[in-house]
């Protein structure tokens, strides 16, 4: 027997999948952020080492 699906019913499905989306990719969002960090504090470094040089 088949039964069609209620909006709350695809509105809570879509929501679940979304919370299990970003709970199970956070530490991949955790591990970017930190590197994009990184990255920005060696480049204003790099940059104040030549404002030096000049």
């Amino acid at each position: 027997m088949l039964r069609r699906l209620t909006v709350s019913q695809v509105l809570f499905a879509v929501a679940l999948g979304l919370a299990g989306g970003m709970y199970i990719y956070q530490p991949i969002f955790e591990q970017y952020s930190r590197d994009q960090k990184e990255l920005e504090e060696k480049l204003q470094g790099f940059q104040a080492a030549e404002e030096k040089k000049s």
